[in-house]
């Protein structure tokens, strides 16, 4: 018998933990997204067939299709709720459509209506299906050919299938809110990471340490493919949190501001500036450079742990008001980057001050357990 300290029991030990702590931690879960969500749409699609073909209801497949067009591109929490209501009234709407087909192909037994009735279906549906109603529209059509066929299925596969659609419908609602990820997470970790790379850039750009090329290109790269990133996941935020999305736009376009920024600096005259230049530059701006260097850091920090105090300007480096003497008594070549630090310390002081303000709302940890104190 194995001891309760053997290796074996360590192991198993080990691999229930991080299974735990992917479910339980926000952060795990964001970065195993997509691992959570496959297992979710895995289970719910070995549900579906256990309640149909399992148990012999004719038709089954027609659930575990349903299930997966309901549920099997949502993953946020923002957008689950809409979205998957939206979907299951176009897949209701659609079924009745279709047994009223087949209803009026009973009585009046004319193909040439029947297919002339559903194209008109179709198109109104695709008329619909480009807009804000574009879930419904799809799925109406594409339940009405699952129910009705070419309008030549009898009305007991019919009232089958439509059977099989609302036992998918229902599971895939059931699993659709099994470990989802709130889109509010993701879009935190993204910005604090896009925050911390930014400050790296900034030090290294006033210590002036050698940036290849091809090194800076790539790690701009990596910023923008995560800001757009962060504009994908704004609406279903916004609804996860309660912010207009305009702030979250506003918070958006400050980051890219600071970017471009950083950007200009470290293509223009400051990364070829000669070492007594740079050491003038870093007399004059040292501090004002830390001091942008340590609040880019402390928002990170407070948005990765959710944790507001992170996210004030520390009292020993605060930013200092531009003088146009400073500029004079750098080389001209750095002036321009000068009034440039300037501009970005300005952009980067306000994205603090927007976050502070929309703190509350997407600290969804202190908001969680300030409901359960009530």
């Amino acid at each position: 018998m194995a001891s309760a300290d053997s290796p074996h029991v360590i192991a198993r030990r080990s691999v229930v933990s991080r299974m735990v702590r992917t479910i339980t931690s926000p952060y795990y879960r964001y970065r195993h997204a997509k691992m959570l969500h496959s297992l979710r749409v895995g289970v719910a699609m070995l549900v579906s067939i256990l309640a149909t073909t399992g148990i012999n209801i004719p038709h089954g497949i027609w659930s575990s299709v349903t299930l997966l067009v309901v549920i099997g591109g949502l993953q946020h929490h923002g957008n689950i709720r809409k979205k998957a209501a939206d979907r299951a009234a176009g897949t209701l709407l659609g079924a009745t459509i279709g047994l009223l087909l087949i209803l009026q192909q009973n009585l009046f037994g004319s193909l040439p209506l029947t297919y002339i009735l559903m194209s008109i279906v179709a198109a109104i549906c695709a008329w619909f299906a480009i807009g804000s109603s574009g879930y419904i529209g799809l799925l109406t059509a594409i339940t009405m050919c699952i129910v009705a066929g070419h309008g030549d299925n009898q009305i007991d596969v019919g009232l089958w299938r439509t059977l099989n659609v609302l036992i998918g419908i229902v599971i895939a609602l059931a699993f659709s809110f099994a470990l989802p990820l709130h889109a509010t997470y993701s879009w935190r970790y993204g910005l604090a990471a896009n925050l911390r790379a930014c400050a790296q850039i900034y030090t290294r750009l006033l210590d002036g340490e050698t940036i290849s090329e091809e090194e800076q290109v790539k790690r701009f790269l990596a910023i923008n493919k995560r800001l757009i990133q962060l504009r994908s996941l704004m609406p279903s935020v916004a609804k996860e949190i309660d912010v207009p999305q305009s702030r979250l736009e506003e918070i958006q376009r400050l980051h890219r501001s600071v970017l471009s920024s950083l950007e200009l600096l470290a293509t223009g005259p400051l990364v070829r500036a000669d070492t007594a230049a740079r050491e003038a530059y870093a007399r004059q701006c040292g501090a004002e450079v830390r001091a942008v260097r340590g609040i880019l850091l402390a928002m990170a920090r407070g948005l990765r742990f959710g944790r507001a105090t992170h996210v004030r300007i520390p009292a020993a480096l605060p930013l200092a008001e531009p003088h146009r003497d400073v500029a004079l008594e750098l080389p001209p070549d750095l002036q321009g980057p000068y009034w440039l630090g300037q501009r970005l310390a300005e952009q980067v002081d306000r994205l603090r001050a927007l976050l502070l303000e929309t703190e509350p709302n997407w600290n969804i940890e202190r908001h969680s357990r300030t409901l359960l104190k009530a």
